[in-house]
């Protein structure tokens, strides 16, 4: 035994002799830590990595653990290694802030458009995002492909009639009922009326002046669900070609525009005034229809009144004010 010791180590090279007293000695290092198991540490683990890998005779030198256990250090260093340089969110890389609105912003804007739809018009504005990018952040509808109602008022809007009734109280403490008739298409006010003792057959004559005075033929009429609207009210809609569209029960907002026109008609006149009498409410309100009709701007028509106005430049001379209402409202104008 000791002459085939003695031979192996004249025939072993110096640097494999250095390399096994330095592995040799490495694990009594560990032996000395503790009693009856050793504990090993990081450092062991990678002593025993590196020297596999400098050190093809390291198997026959290693006591303190099997070789299958350097070889699993090792491969949990190279897991570790590429995790460290793959460090990141993996997949392709994600899209901005601005483009994932965007792609929210056409679903919700076009219901009709599909994933390669918005993906054509993102390229056409400059963005080139993938169709799966596209499927996981825009908009899901629910249901069929349908327009919005905003969509579907705007295209039938020249010819709707709205229509609804308000309260005028008066200086005695009376209530006077009043009456507008509305287009939708321009928000112009056709007619608008006030009386103390409303009937079906009232309310059809404020509807027969307003159609007499639209402009352009109209063919439906929004109305809530008030007892006026009887029989004779339904007789003449008939005549005058009208088809009558209903809100439902407790349902204002089906009615919005002729909502919001009376809440103007309130906020911008009625609110300001104390009415003496059924005249000067009539007297009042024509005014204020004038106003509204020819001067007043809207945010629905981009600033423009109803009836459109001349667009003024800044050399065309000073600008004048027209009082209206008693100065309640003022519209201006350059003249020469």
């Amino acid at each position: 035994m000791f002459f085939l010791i003695l031979l192996r180590a004249i025939l072993t090279s110096q640097a494999s002799l250095a390399l096994e007293n330095l592995a040799l000695r490495q694990q009594v290092a560990v032996l000395k830590r503790s009693v009856p198991r050793p504990r090993i540490r990081l450092s062991d683990r990678i002593f025993w990595v590196a020297l596999r890998r400098l050190w093809t005779d390291w198997r026959m030198s290693l006591l303190v653990v099997q070789p299958s256990t350097v070889v699993r250090w090792h491969r949990r260093g190279w897991q570790l290694f590429w995790r460290w340089r793959s460090r990141g969110k993996p997949g392709r890389p994600s899209i901005s802030l601005e483009e994932r609105e965007l792609i929210r912003r056409l679903s919700l804007e076009n219901r009709l458009w599909g994933a390669p739809r918005i993906q054509q018009e993102l390229e056409h504005i400059g963005f080139q995002v993938a169709k799966s990018t596209i499927e996981r952040y825009m908009v899901r509808h629910r249901g069929p492909p349908s327009g919005t109602w905003r969509a579907f008022l705007e295209n039938h809007a020249s010819e709707i009639l709205v229509c609804d009734f308000f309260l005028v109280p008066t200086a005695t403490f009376k209530t006077l009922i009043g009456f507008v008739v509305m287009e939708l298409d321009r928000r112009r006010i056709v007619a608008c009326d006030v009386t103390s003792n409303p009937t079906a057959e009232w309310a059809a004559m404020v509807v027969q002046r307003a159609v007499a005075a639209a402009r352009g033929r109209r063919c439906y009429l929004i109305r809530d669900r008030d007892d006026i609207y009887g029989d004779e009210f339904k007789a003449v809609m008939r005549v005058l070609g009208l088809r009558q569209m209903v809100s439902a029960y407790h349902s204002p907002l089906q009615n919005a525009h002729a909502e919001r026109v009376i809440g103007t008609v309130r906020r911008e006149c009625l609110d300001h005034v104390i009415v003496l009498g059924e005249s000067h409410a009539r007297r009042i309100l024509n005014k204020y229809v004038g106003y509204y009709d020819a001067e007043r701007a809207h945010q629905s028509l981009k600033g423009d009144a109803p009836e459109p106005r001349r667009a003024f430049g800044k050399d065309d001379g000073r600008v004048i004010a027209t009082s209206h209402l008693g100065g309640l409202h003022h519209s201006y104008r350059r003249a020469a």
